[in-house]
């Protein structure tokens, strides 16, 4: 069954926070593998997010999910010029989920990671 990389990023971090109480190391364990798989594969990587995305599990509940991100900036000749860290906040909302990027707003880069994280996040991907 296909679900959207939001929806099981957060069905993931519900079944991984409810192993905890119970002391469930080897499922716990599980779901935290999964969960770096699909930052690794399905999360903004490259074209200026040359770091990656992780997802941070110590902030993330079935309410939200954050991610945190930084982005390789470029002058205007070309050349690497500094990184801004930025953390992206998915929270539920009617039509899917809002999402509010936070970190130093350079060169508008805000507009075109939540573009990016958007798309990234509504990707259909196998449960």
């Amino acid at each position: 069954m296909k679900q959207k990389v939001y929806q099981k990023i957060a069905a993931l971090i519900v079944a991984r926070n409810n192993c905890i109480n119970p002391g469930n190391v080897e499922w716990f364990d599980k779901h935290t593998e999964r969960l770096d798989e699909i930052a690794k594969n399905h999360l903004p990587s490259g074209s200026g997010v040359d770091s990656g995305t992780e997802i941070d599990l110590d902030r993330s509940t079935e309410k939200k999910i954050v991610l945190n991100t930084s982005y390789h900036h470029m002058n205007d000749g070309g050349m690497y010029d500094g990184w801004t860290d930025h953390t992206i906040t998915a929270t539920p909302s009617f039509d899917g989920f809002d999402l509010k990027v936070s970190g130093r707003d350079r060169n508008q880069i805000k507009d075109y990671l939540g573009d990016l994280f958007y798309h990234a996040l509504m990707e259909e991907i196998e449960g």
